[in-house]
């Protein structure tokens, strides 16, 4: 994975989940983002995938620029408009990051070997935001 900053889009595996949300049909972007927090949340106690968990990142990323406070997605984010987004995938994005940042996690492993604290303060304003805007 090619990572160039600490931004939910600052690497080439969300670039990559971008395009897939720009292809997916109009009425089915949010099915593609629930699945990404799906793939994250199914894995219960077991080892969490470093790709698996940035798509959800991304994810969260976008649900939450829709939502009171939340920031724009602009480089490297979808470049189609998605609608706007069921209120539900909020709490869906929460659940998501929080298993990002639990225990076994790739990512987080990965990003404690370097900037894991800048990092995980960008993971917790994005969980803040979804989180007050009733997740």
């Amino acid at each position: 994975m090619g990572t160039w900053d600490i931004g939910p889009f600052d690497n080439d595996t969300a670039a990559d989940f971008s395009y897939r949300v720009d292809e997916a049909e109009a009425g089915r972007k949010a099915d593609v983002l629930r699945g990404a927090f799906r793939e994250v949340t199914g894995t219960g106690d077991d080892y969490l995938d470093a790709d698996l968990s940035v798509e959800a990142v991304a994810a969260a990323a976008l649900v939450a620029a829709q939502c009171p406070g939340g920031e724009p997605v602009t480089s490297y984010g979808p470049k189609e408009p998605l609608g706007v987004l069921p209120v539900e995938l909020r709490a869906e994005a929460v659940a998501a990051l929080d298993r990002v940042v639990a225990e076994p996690s790739e990512l987080l492993e990965l990003w404690e070997e370097s900037d894991g604290e800048e990092w995980k303060a960008g993971i917790r304003k994005l969980r803040a935001v979804l989180a007050d805007a009733g997740a």
